[in-house]
C-alpha cells in the first residue's frame, strides 16, 4: 500500500457497500441530524461542519487525524463535510500521518516481504520520501469516498497521486487546483506536466 500499511493491513476494499455498510451509512446520517442542534448551539455558523465531524468520528472510531499539517487537516475535513451534506458520501481515513519510525518499519517489512528494495518501493517509501511522514498524505476509505475525492478533491487541493493506489491522496496547495500527473506507483520517477496538459 501507499507508503502504506500493506505489510500489516490488507488494502482497503474496492467493492460496493454491503448491507452492514449501508446500515452504518444511514445511521451516520441520522446521528449527524440529531447532533446538528447541539452543534448549532456550540458553534453557530459551523453546525453542519461540526455535526459531520462528530458523526464521522463515531462511524470511523479508529481514525486519527493527529499529525497532519494544519492545511491538510483543514482541507480534508472541509472536503468531507461537502461530500457528506451535499452528496451523501461518507469519507474516512485509514492512515494519515506516520512518524519516521513507523514508516521505516513498514518499509523494512515490505522489503522482507517482496525480497527487493525496488519491489518494496512500488508500495512503500522510506521515511525521508514519505508524504505520510510529512503529514500531507491520507489513505481514504471507503472506495466510493475515494472516488468522490478523486472527482472533487482538487477543489480542496487534495489529489490522488498514484495509479496503483485508489486510496492515496495528498494535499498539494500550490497546484492551483490542477491535479498533478500521477505516478505509476510510489517509487516511480516524478511526472511533469507537459504543455498539452495533464494526463491520467
Amino acid at each position: 500500500m501507499s507508503e502504506s500499511t500493506s505489510a500489516i493491513i490488507a488494502p482497503p476494499r474496492a467493492v460496493p457497500d454491503g448491507y452492514r455498510d449501508r446500515l452504518l451509512h444511514a445511521a451516520t446520517f441520522v446521528l449527524a441530524v440529531l447532533l446538528f442542534p447541539v452543534a448549532a448551539l456550540r458553534a453557530p455558523g459551523r453546525a453542519r461542519y461540526l455535526a459531520c465531524q462528530w458523526a464521522l468520528g463515531l462511524r470511523f472510531p479508529r481514525e486519527n487525524l493527529d499529525g497532519l499539517t494544519p492545511g491538510t487537516r483543514a482541507a480534508f475535513t472541509a472536503a468531507r463535510t461537502v461530500a457528506f451534506w451535499r452528496d451523501g458520501q461518507l469519507i474516512g481515513v485509514t492512515s494519515g500521518h506516520r512518524d519516521a519510525g513507523e514508516q521505516f518499519r513498514l518499509y523494512s517489512a515490505e522489503i522482507r516481504h517482496t525480497g527487493s528494495v525496488s519491489a518494496a518501493r512500488r508500495r512503500v517509501l522510506p521515511p525521508e520520501e514519505s508524504s505520510h511522514v510529512r503529514g500531507t498524505a491520507l489513505d481514504i476509505r471507503p472506495y466510493a469516498g475515494a472516488r468522490w475525492l478523486e472527482r472533487h478533491g482538487a477543489n480542496h487541493d487534495l489529489h490522488r497521486t498514484y495509479d496503483n493506489e485508489w486510496w492515496h491522496f495528498e494535499y498539494i496547495p500550490d497546484s492551483g487546483g490542477r491535479p498533478p500527473l500521477r505516478r505509476a506507483h510510489p517509487g516511480a520517477a516524478p511526472a511533469h506536466h507537459s504543455t498539452h496538459g495533464a494526463g491520467s
